[in-house]
């Protein structure tokens, strides 16, 4: 194979090396005692050298070194373990360099053309594996053999990159290298004799940050729950932090919540994950955030071009950007120029001649008669090539699809007619409702028919007619349609907001929703269609908010818009059930089908919530928190004082949670409202952001003077409340109440009237400097702190429910709970990744799609359980089948659903019962792991045992219980409920006596108890004692078995599982047992003797990861 060019200082030090051809400039070299026919002494002690090296220092007996005449100094560029494979690198270098060299006359030259030309060699021969992603392919196996080497993790366990760093504890440097994997990063250190290594799951990061003190000029801070690390030294720290921030991230996603946010399909599959696909991800991710695309848009190429903007008379330079459906283009600035043209509106992609004015120009016509030119493109051919054969493919499917819905509607009636069934009563306005819901879709914009309405005046009409005329123009100059060019001046007229005649237009092309209706003729109706007559729990959410969404509007108290309103949002609730409907939908929807045809302002709503607010509407409502917390870090940037006189800036973020929900449609008055909503549509989440730091900037003062939340909320409240649009009077958002009580209030200063468009401007003119970019990395970190959170609340739930029933410490019960979802985690790292990613996808779809979110509730397996039940039990095992056999039969006793599946209550109430409870706990435990159910007559069965001893089809269970009522209940109700039926099952376990234990069990009993002696230091005195209690037991048994025999009859209650032949069988009761075990001491010393489960648990920590990596290992390495 090609190797990276190594210097080698002595040519042919100890004759360990034999030439074999040569030239002027290369030696092809064999080492010495490989295919010698005779044995010389100088062979066999070569070969006996590299006999006893280990596997990392041997060498391949074949290499090919280049030589530059006169000098002393070699490089090998490829080695080989057979002869064949280096002749063919020594014919290629023959035929394709030899001659080239001679007619160089520095000698530097010639190694350096060399070595560029074996490092593309390296590059070509490696392509399509691991090594063909980095940089240095040399490097990274190196690298990659010392990661494997010093952590011992599975060979599943990726590494994606490397760094060369330095670890800080406290004030002392280390250096040495941090490795990167798919779930972990790990740092290991050898210097002046002294190792440091450790590893950091990233389910276990909880924030990164960019810190900077006096010794480090600039640091990488990494947090986890219990401590913090610190790498600096980093050759390029940028790339480092935005690698690790992508890591840990993507681990996040896929690990704490697989199914409510959205993944890209290569990141699922994390064998797949390389640096290069992480730097491809993060230039895809900016790129649909930027231009608001579909997510499942693939980036295919990116181009530095030029393109003629008509309306500044030259060409702009920037990047184009292509994707499935997609031409974008973005000038340098960012911003400054965009340009999106779908592929659905290109008629051609052509060549054009090349000039030196127009270096390598392309022609873009679209089907509105116009085109667009793109110069200095860089491989325009094969840019060409590939771009017409996707717009072949397009036109092709496009041309299939209107034919198959040409025939369908030569079938079909021309006009669909729908029927709605949404109540069953007869009152007049249910039956005026039917009668509406019985026409078609409404064809034309809810504000046409309601417009007369609102109020208005002749000085609104004018300047309703000079906004127009300034879009007319701008049409004419700029174009018109989703490809006009977007640029500043667009910028300042959507600031003065959009004429009504033009918003539902405007809004479809600045949003792009106009290409997905014309993409999909027909999908709304027949969505409409499908979900009619259908009712769960988002139909009847929709229905409770129907008459909420824009009460004061007259648009929605008609059941025209009431109908219209319903069926937008019981389409999107059937097309897309992961989301099924949200709070704040409904106002969105609202505002929406004012001013677009009810179809359109569907295909709106889809894009709001799949494209412009990703992740906004999901079960936790995990996208509008990260952003949220973005903002949070946002005001502590861009308005420090304000950040310093108000530490807690929770109290904001809580507030402005409805302005992202809602647009601000929520708080401020409605005309003022659509003004926002029209910056949303051109500029997207980034006109929120900047918006609402406008709004605390402008209330900074009072917001820094205010001594409590409620007096921030006021005045916040107030000032939203007074800010009016340009010639409207709008609707006021509050009653006349709220704002005589907040003028009289003394501590509030009366607030004047703020006009929309020059807060907008505002906003632009302070924070315009705000970049997509910066909001897409923000996002990515704060992503993981969020995540984390609710994986803290989860904890602390299930903590507080499990701690009444238990004697653990709160500090324990933490650590056990800790190590339960760990061995969750662990089969998600190295367990079968199909099986694992299906498991976890059926669990979250448990319950109804449409249910309001439950928690997560984490479960082992019978596997999973095994292994924690080897780190955890304090009872000594003799041999690893009677441990095997015992946690087998624990986890059948404490399977109480029978559903394979443990609970952490269940779990923690076993570990409280070995180290808690009293001595006849402790036995009666014991007592139930040797009768049915955990005990089972086919136990002897080795298939029994056959099972695997680590999980790789099942990874812990999470599951949404499905709620068969009606209506769901509170909260605190079903935890109330629950408690109450826990403490009856645990009544009715008390007052339930034991079954009897017959013979065959009783010695399995025995058995147990005898290897749990073992090892022990009083195993003699223990040894003893058993056999006496032994003894003891049968007697009692033998006496009961005859008495039984002479016809004496014996009554036993709750006996499960007796056979006929049960009044002549051998038995003995639990009371009988433990009556035997309490008359020898050393068998009471030892169960009553305290175990430490403090130690037993930091213990199990330890050595979880080693005990499983080796089991998966072993088991990989078997199948």
């Amino acid at each position: 194979m090609w190797l990276n060019p190594e210097e080698v200082l002595v040519k042919n030090a100890l004759k360990l090396w034999v030439t074999e051809r040569s030239n002027d400039f290369f030696l092809l070299q064999r080492r010495r005692g490989h295919g010698e026919a005779t044995s010389k002494i100088t062979g066999l002690l070569v070969g006996a050298l590299d006999t006893v090296l280990d596997s990392n220092a041997r060498v391949t007996p074949f290499r090919i070194l280049l030589q530059v005449p006169g000098s002393q100094i070699s490089w090998v560029v490829a080695s080989g373990a057979v002869i064949e494979e280096v002749n063919k690198h020594w014919d290629w270098l023959v035929h394709n360099l030899l001659h080239s060299l001679s007619v160089f006359e520095n000698k530097e030259d010639v190694a350096s053309f060399v070595k560029g030309k074996v490092k593309g060699l390296i590059a070509e021969e490696v392509r399509g594996r691991q090594a063909a992603q980095e940089e240095d392919p040399g490097k990274f196996r190196e690298a990659l053999l010392k990661f494997e080497l010093h952590f011992g993790l599975p060979s599943s366990e990726k590494l994606v990159t490397f760094y060369s760093c330095c670890c800080w504890k406290g004030r002392v440097p280390r250096q040495g290298f941090l490795y990167l994997s798919i779930n972990h990063m790990a740092f290991y250190s050898f210097l002046l004799g002294k190792e440091v290594k450790f590893v950091i799951p990233w389910a276990e990061v909880t924030r990164l940050e960019r810190v900077s003190t006096g010794l480090m000029t600039e640091a990488i801070r990494v947090s986890t729950r219990h401590r913090q690390r610190e790498f600096s030294m980093f050759l390029s720290l940028d790339e480092a932090f935005g690698v690790i921030g992508q890591l840990a991230d993507i681990a996040l996603r896929r690990l704490l919540d697989s199914e409510g946010l959205e993944l890209d399909r290569v990141l699922q599959q994390p064998t797949r994950i390389t640096k290069r696909i992480l730097e491809e991800q993060a230039l895809r991710e900016y790129v649909l955030a930027l231009f608001r695309l579909p997510r499942g848009e693939k980036l295919y190429e990116v181009a530095p071009c030029s393109v003629w903007t008509p309306h500044a008379r030259c060409h702009t330079a920037g990047t184009l950007y292509t994707t499935d459906s997609y031409l974008c283009f973005c000038s340098r600035e960012e911003g400054s120029c965009i340009l999106l043209i779908p592929l659905s509106e290109i008629l051609s992609i052509e060549k054009a001649e090349s000039t030196s004015p127009l270096p390598n120009p392309v022609i873009v016509s679209i089907r509105t008669k116009k085109a667009f030119q793109l110069i200095e493109l860089q491989d325009r051919d094969e840019l060409v090539e590939s771009l017409n054969s996707r717009l072949r493919s397009l036109q092709w499917k496009q041309s299939m699809f209107r034919g198959r819905k040409d025939s369908k509607r030569s079938l079909s009636s021309p006009t669909p007619y729908y029927t709605f069934y949404y109540d069953t009563g007869y009152s007049d306005e249910e039956e005026l409702e039917e009668q509406v819901l019985r026409n078609t879709v409404n064809s034309e914009a809810l504000m046409t028919a309601f417009h007369q309405n609102q109020p208005g005046t002749n000085s609104n009409k004018s300047m309703e007619e000079v906004k127009e005329r300034l879009w007319e123009n701008h049409f004419s100059e700029f174009g018109r349609g989703v490809h006009m060019f977007r640029t500043e001046k667009i910028q300042r007229l959507v600031a003065m907001g959009i004429p009504e005649s033009l918003r539902g237009e405007l809004w479809m092309n600045l949003s792009d929703a106009s290409s997905e209706l014309e993409s999909h003729p027909g999908y709304y109706t027949g969505l409409v269609q499908k979900s009619m007559g259908h009712s769960n729990l988002a139909t009847e959410e929709i229905e409770r908010d129907l008459h909420r969404s824009l009460p004061d509007h007259p648009a929605f108290q008609n059941p025209t818009g009431i109908a219209a309103l319903r069926r937008v949002l019981t389409a999107y609730a059937h097309r897309n059930p992961k989301i099924g409907y949200c709070q704040s939908m409904n106002i969105l929807a609202s505002v929406l089908l004012l001013y677009a045809k009810e179809e359109e302002a569907f295909w709106l709503l889809v894009a709001v919530c799949e494209r412009m607010l990703p992740d906004y509407f999901n079960r936790r409502v995990i996208g509008a928190q990260v952003d949220q917390s973005v903002f949070e870090q946002l005001i502590r940037e861009r308005l420090p004082e304000l950040a310093e006189r108000v530490p807690d800036l929770s109290t904001l973020s809580s507030v402005s949670l409805s302005w992202f929900l809602t647009l601000f449609l929520s708080v401020l008055p409605f005309h003022s409202a659509v003004c926002v909503v029209d910056c949303f549509f051109f500029h997207g989440i980034k006109a929120i952001f900047q918006l609402g730091l406008a709004v605390l900037e402008a209330n900074a003062a009072q917001l820094s003077a205010s001594t409590d939340d409620g007096q921030a909320l006021m005045i916040l409240t107030s000032f939203l409340d007074q800010v009016g649009s340009q010639g409207s009077p709008g609707v006021p958002s509050s009653p006349p109440a709220a704002e005589e009580t907040s003028s009289s209030d003394a501590d509030i200063p009366a607030v004047g009237h703020t006009n929309i468009t020059d807060l907008i401007n505002e906003s632009y003119q302070n924070f315009g400097d705000l970049t997509v970019r910066q909001i897409e990395k923000l996002r990515c970190r704060h992503r993981i702190q969020v995540l984390q959170a609710h994986e803290d609340t989860i904890k602390e739930n299930t903590l507080r429910l499990v701690a009444p029933d238990v004697s653990i410490s709160p500090e324990n019960l933490s650590e056990a709970f800790d190590l339960f979802k760990t061995e969750h985690f662990i089969s998600l790292y190295w367990g079968d990744s199909s099986s694992a990613a299906a498991a976890e996808a059926a669990a979250w779809r448990c319950g109804d799609s449409g249910h309001a979110f439950v928690e997560r509730q984490y479960r082992l397996d019978r596997p999973q359980f095994k292994s924690l039940y080897g780190l955890l039990s304090p009872w000594p095992g003799g041999t690893i089948h009677y441990t095997d056999t015992l946690a087998n039969r624990t986890f059948t006793l404490l399977d109480q659903d029978h559903d394979s599946l443990v609970t952490f209550r269940e779990f923690a109430s076993w570990l409280d019962t070995l180290y808690s409870e009293e001595l006849n706990e402790k036995i009666r435990l014991l007592y139930r792991l040797h009768i049915p159910p955990a005990l089972t007559e086919s136990e002897d069965d080795p298939a029994l045992m056959k099972s695997p001893l680590v999980s790789t089809n099942r990874p812990l269970y999470v599951n949404l219980p499905s709620s068969e009522e009606g209506e769901v209940k509170d909260y605190q109700e079903q935890l109330k409920q629950m408690l109450q039926d826990l403490v009856k099952e645990k009544e009715k376990d008390v007052e339930k006596p034991l079954p009897l234990m017959n013979q065959r069990e009783f010695i399995q009993f025995c058995k147990s108890l005898y290897s749990m002696f073992h090892s022990d230091p009083e195993e003699n005195d223990l040894f003893q004692a058993i056999a006496t209690v032994t003894s003891l037991v049968l007697q009692i048994g033998e006496a009961s078995h005859r008495g039984q025999s002479s016809g004496q009859e014996v009554t036993t209650e709750g006996t499960a599982g007796s056979s006929s032949t049960a009044e002549s069988e051998w038995t003995v009761s639990y009371a009988q047992i433990l009556a035997s075990l309490l008359t020898e001491q050393a068998l009471v010393n030892f169960f009553e003797k305290p175990a430490d489960l403090s130690a037993k648990l930091a213990e199990a920590k330890d050595h979880q990861y080693h005990q499983r990596s080796g089991l998966l290992t072993l088991q990989q390495g078997a199948s």
